[in-house]
């Protein structure tokens, strides 16, 4: 709520909590956690590449090869990868500090496990005769994971969030057994419906007296549509030429949200993941500026 009158207006406001910063437990409570931990994370990651393996590396195999797909996609699928990374260090992070890791240790310990935990899909990728293991994405994962350590270290909180928005497309259509045939499929395979964002936590760098409301922050994000094919030939005989998107608009960071529930906190922290329809300014070098009045 932003107040009124001018007497608010002259009491400093109290700096919020980070909302990625756990309670760290009582002493004796470290060795009881860790091991939920643990499990947690075996349980969760195992299941993760089941169904991956079901959804998407359901072909032939090959030997194992290196390709270079930094050219496709319009590098969706690098943005994808970084967004992966990114949250799976942030909640690496979070969780060995409900553990009671001290801060810096959960940071360095817990930074990386997102490089870690996508950096083996290359391996089935490059089994794959369709695709290949791409140094590109390993890349992207290490990006992913750097761009949290380096916010953690630098302020100990997470001021620049990257999320995901998706919507369908009629292009999953044209080629369903690539951009996907269920809803669940297309949201991981069609990039066409896929946008990439950042938001950004601009009241964490005013003074204690702004007014400014830190659950809304600004949005920039990237797109791209008519990519059925990487082959511009294949795409131009179903009449689609592939372009980029760029998005500016705003979101509302879940965890400001006040709340005294527990599980509302933890749906918020896994929903913070996600951008929220907004309103949104669109630019492509096709059409130019457009205007969406409830962008997905």
């Amino acid at each position: 709520m932003l107040g009124s009158g001018p007497a608010l207006a002259q009491v400093p406001r109290a700096p919020l909590p980070s909302p990625d910063t756990l309670t760290v437990p009582p002493a004796g409570r470290l060795s009881q956690r860790l091991p939920i931990l643990a499990g947690g994370l075996v349980v969760s990651y195992s299941a993760t590449m089941y169904l991956l393996g079901q959804g998407w590396y359901t072909g032939e195999r090959t030997r194992f090869h290196w390709f270079n797909d930094l050219p496709e996609w319009k590098q969706m699928d690098k943005a994808g990868h970084f967004w992966g990374a990114f949250h799976e260090s942030r909640g690496a992070v979070d969780m060995l500090r409900w553990a009671g890791v001290p801060d810096r240790r959960a940071t360095w310990y817990g930074g990386f496990v997102g490089f870690l935990l996508q950096s083996p899909i290359e391996l089935l990728d490059g089994r794959d005769p369709e695709y290949g293991a791409s140094a590109t994405d390993l890349a992207a994962n290490f990006l992913g994971s750097a761009g949290l350590i380096g916010q953690q270290l630098a302020w100990n909180e997470v001021r620049i969030m990257p999320k995901y928005s998706f919507h369908t497309t009629r292009y999953a259509r044209l080629r369903p057994n690539v951009l996907g045939k269920s809803l669940g499929e297309q949201y991981l395979k069609d990039y066409n419906g896929q946008t990439y964002w950042l938001c950004a936590d601009v009241g964490a760098w005013l003074p204690s007296t702004s007014r400014w409301p830190r659950w809304l922050q600004p949005a920039v994000g990237y797109g791209a549509q008519q990519m059925v094919y990487n082959d511009a030939d294949a795409n131009a005989a179903l009449g689609l030429r592939p372009y980029r998107q760029y998005y500016l608009s705003f979101d509302v960071d879940l965890r400001r949200i006040p709340t005294r529930s527990k599980l509302l906190k933890r749906v918020f922290y896994v929903a913070s993941i996600f951008h929220l329809p907004a309103p949104a300014l669109e630019w492509n070098a096709r059409r130019g500026l457009v205007a969406h009045g409830l962008y997905y």
